[in-house]
């Protein structure tokens, strides 16, 4: 380490403050309290905030946040470890139970350069949770003792840092959010290339609906399997979440269930598989030659000889097919398709499947490029993430001797 600096435990330099208040909501005037979902990107969103009526429930001042705490994410998987700096007058507001409040203890650090030193541990801290049945806690015996801080005592020197620190930041987050409009471009370009496709008509087109053009159109199982380490594939809507199957992350079911499954459904190559349930109005073309089983939240369907199987691919996955998809979700809640609707959406495509192999051919090689610019952007967003993690370690290790750095 190096001199000048100290390494200490984080519950040697400052307060936890325990989990904050159990709120008795009001949508009046009253205590503003921080939720999960008012902690992302290393700030803190007032506006998903909500009120807490602190006349009928009072909340004990050191409760009330200040410049200067730390927000941590202490429940929940995904969302543990999550860390946000009150940098600006919090405006009477106080946490919800989901959230501790650590404040530094005064003298010691500057503000700032605390914050840092949290977000530089975020990662270790979301590994750092404990408990079952999909609900993970962060114990604060675990916050409190077994995470080190480093440190300069030179209050200034905290500041230089933090100066060096806030500079470089501000580059990523404008080379990212770049990066990011970049990345949404491209995928807007594809999609505007493809609803043309299909609501600029030509000549020697029809309209049919999907039922007139299919051989089959019908779902998985409605009954819930039981699955195995090992056996038949099975999928669900899970593995259709984009334009293509997911064959990673997938269930086994045992022969007997299978059997019994596929005299429902038989899926081949060439057929298409439709999420109607949850993420709905996706879908992906059956692309190996497997032997596999299908949950009622995927539908199969199966095209007549009038439309290429790839030509009803780009139709479902275009946003002609999503407008009236949407128009057709029936449910509360988890918004589903049901199969009679999907078989009355209707579909345009040329009379000539030479022309709707030419169409296809055009949007394989538009695809190709736009998920080409995608990786480079992606990638992009990746480095720059790297990067912001590279300059936090050397911070705290000392070892930021410049003035300024380069993104």
């Amino acid at each position: 380490m190096k001199q000048g600096w100290e390494v200490r435990k984080l519950g040697d330099v400052c307060e936890l403050i325990n989990r904050g208040v159990s709120p008795k909501y009001t949508e009046t005037d009253g205590l503003i309290v921080l939720n999960q979902k008012c902690i992302r990107n290393h700030e803190v969103n007032y506006e998903l905030a909500r009120t807490h009526d602190s006349k009928v429930k009072p909340v004990s001042h050191e409760k009330l946040i200040q410049i200067g705490d730390v927000l941590i994410n202490s429940t929940g998987t995904g969302t543990l470890g999550r860390v946000a700096q009150i940098r600006d007058e919090p405006n009477h507001a106080t946490v919800d139970s989901h959230i501790t409040i650590v404040r530094p203890l005064a003298n010691v650090f500057y503000n700032d350069f605390f914050g840092y030193a949290l977000i530089l541990i975020e990662e270790e801290i979301a590994k750092r949770g404990e408990g079952c049945g999909g609900q993970t806690e962060l114990a604060r015996s675990t916050l409190k003792n077994e995470f080190n801080i480093s440190y300069p005592k030179s209050l200034p020197e905290q500041q230089r840092i933090v100066a060096i620190l806030d500079e470089a930041f501000a580059a990523i987050t404008q080379a990212k959010a770049n990066a990011e409009q970049n990345l949404r471009n491209a995928k807007e370009l594809f999609e505007s290339y493809l609803q043309s496709v299909f609501e600029n008509k030509g000549e020697g087109w029809e309209e049919k609906s999907l039922k007139e053009v299919c051989a089959k159109i019908t779902d998985g199982t409605h009954q819930t399997p039981k699955y195995f380490d090992d056996g038949v594939i099975f999928l669900s809507s899970k593995n259709v979440t984009s334009g293509k199957i997911d064959w990673n992350n997938i269930k086994y079911i045992d022969e007997k269930q299978h059997l019994e499954m596929h005299k429902r459904v038989a899926p081949k190559v060439g057929d298409i598989l439709l999420a109607k349930n949850g993420t709905t109005g996706v879908a992906a073309m059956v692309d190996r030659d497997l032997v596999f089983d299908i949950y009622v939240s995927l539908a199969h369907i199966r095209v007549l000889d009038e439309v290429t199987p790839n030509f009803m691919l780009y139709f479902i996955n275009s946003p002609a097919a999503k407008k009236q998809f949407n128009k057709r979700l029936k449910g509360i809640g988890v918004p589903n398709l049901h199969l009679e609707e999907i078989r009355e959406v209707e579909i345009s495509f040329p009379k000539s499947k030479d022309e709707q192999n030419i169409l296809v051919q055009k949007l394989d090689a538009l695809s190709t490029e736009t998920k080409q610019l995608e990786t480079i952007y992606q990638q992009k967003i990746n480095d720059l993430d790297e990067l912001k993690k590279s300059i936090l370690q050397k911070a705290f290790a000392g070892e930021l001797n410049t003035t300024a750095l380069e993104v």
